[in-house]
């Protein structure tokens, strides 16, 4: 892990870059049992999705992903938080994920930034 990162009381990261000409503020933060993922840009919290890998006898990994606040019908939320839990799994974290997406616009290129920004910067 980056020595650049504090580790008390949780271990984070903050960033700010522009994604489609909009300020996009970041926080990634790393619980002992979960991560957390804020990006905004209206300076507030947006939808809350949760998502973790099912645990089960499949050979492969079945991802859960839901909308605990927030816009349930917006299906390029889920595929972002999606996503990020794919490959935090991949990296061979069993840890879930918490993300809150506060945006201006929903799109696919919007969506891409985010979570770029999240695997560049990962705590995991």
């Amino acid at each position: 892990m980056d020595s650049s990162v504090p580790r008390f009381p949780v271990p984070y990261k903050n960033l700010s870059l522009d994604i489609k000409g909009n300020k996009t503020d970041v926080v990634l933060c790393s619980y002992d049992d979960h991560f957390l993922v804020i990006a905004t840009q209206i300076g507030a919290m947006g939808t809350i999705l949760h998502a973790r890998k099912e645990e089960g006898v499949s050979i492969e990994p079945t991802f859960n992903v839901s909308a605990v606040f927030g816009k349930r019908d917006e299906p390029m939320l889920l595929a972002c938080a999606r996503q990020l839990i794919q490959h935090i799994s991949i990296s061979g974290s069993s840890r879930s994920l918490v993300i809150s997406l506060g945006l201006k616009d929903h799109s696919a290129e919007t969506l891409k930034g985010v979570v770029s920004a999240v695997i560049e910067n990962r705590l995991w």
